[in-house]
């Protein structure tokens, strides 16, 4: 019998965290033990509880306490995965030396996004990459982990209404980059579990960078495969790059005259990561590998993922399940 890989995941009750439990729940070739790391004031929210009825570990932790009682909680544990929410990136460095003084074998750092050079584009990407750099300067074992934009933030409204119950709450419409034709890398955040399952067990990957998705589309080809499946005519908005940098620098703006008005934080990281795959172009494939990314497609051929399509037919057939509508 395999031995059983010991996982523990901070981050657990979000969209990401939630894919990854049910990734490692879910696999037939690698038994997990899943270890869940909250924080003392969440142990008692209703995720947990569901984790634990599905016999998930949940342990308080306080990561701004003594390292040796973080070390203890990472004891015995071969793989640690942060799905940690981006404002919290700082949590990272005190999890990353607990788990270098437990011996764990595997760190998966917060990244999970759409490709993004290391600095310059995206203001949180450069606060994942200082975090990268920590990790590799402690030589600590590590694998880092992109996947594609989600389908279930990539569908335009209908004239109807039909796709509204899936709709992350407060998103507004995003228009369509430049001419449409800029392609990105989608995948459905249920299909991401399913890989990092495969990813964290591979000897392939360790010391790594790995970039999952299941399609490549442009916007154009999103709204024309969408208007094919649901038989309504959609607006199409576009957007120049003119604008989108004009969007920018109000957010940036916004943002400097109060550093703690989290709405300005907000759209600003949606405005830099829209300029980063809907204008530059830097969610594909080639880009990712340019980076120095190995492949999901190359080193699992065989997983059978969702189509855009099959989402599309799911959740025009009010199947889907949305993201971002706890908070």
């Amino acid at each position: 019998m395999a031995p059983v890989v010991k996982v523990a995941i901070v981050g657990a009750s979000g969209e990401t965290g939630q894919s990854i439990v049910n990734g490692l729940l879910g696999a037939s070739e690698t038994k997990f033990e899943v270890k869940a790391l909250t924080r003392p004031e969440s142990l008692d929210k209703p995720i947990n509880a569901e984790l634990k009825g599905r016999g998930v570990d949940v342990v308080p932790v306080n990561f701004s306490g003594p390292l040796d009682k973080l070390t203890e909680v990472l004891s015995g544990i071969d793989v640690v995965i942060s799905a940690i929410f981006f404002g919290s990136l700082g949590d990272e460095i005190p999890l990353a030396n607990a788990a270098k003084a437990a011996g764990v074998k595997r760190f998966v750092q917060s990244a999970f996004m759409v490709v993004v050079p290391p600095r310059g584009v995206v203001d949180f990407r450069e606060k994942k990459d200082e975090n990268f750099n920590y990790i590799q300067k402690m030589r600590l074992p590590y694998t880092y982990i992109d996947v594609g934009w989600w389908y279930q933030i990539t569908l335009p409204r209908l004239p109807s209404g039909r796709l509204d119950y899936l709709l992350p709450t407060g998103q507004p419409e995003q228009p369509i980059g430049l001419d449409g034709n800029v392609p990105s890398a989608l995948a459905d955040i249920r299909d991401v579990g399913r890989y990092v399952a495969k990813i964290i067990v591979d000897p392939r990957t360790l010391n790594k960078k790995v970039h999952v998705f299941n399609e490549v589309h442009t916007r154009n080809q999103v709204y024309d495969l969408l208007e094919s499946v649901s038989g309504e005519r959609l607006n199409r908005q576009y957007i120049s790059e003119a604008e989108v940098k004009e969007r920018l620098e109000k957010a940036r703006h916004a943002l400097d005259q109060n550093q703690t008005d989290g709405s300005a934080l907000a759209m600003l990281t949606v405005s830099q990561l829209f300029f980063s795959w809907g204008i530059r172009g830097d969610n594909t494939p080639e880009n990712a590998a340019y980076l120095g990314y190995m492949s999901g497609k190359d080193l699992y051929p065989d997983l059978t993922y969702t189509t855009l399509k099959d989402y599309m037919i799911e959740a025009l057939g009010g199947k889907g399940k949305g993201v971002y509508q706890r908070r």
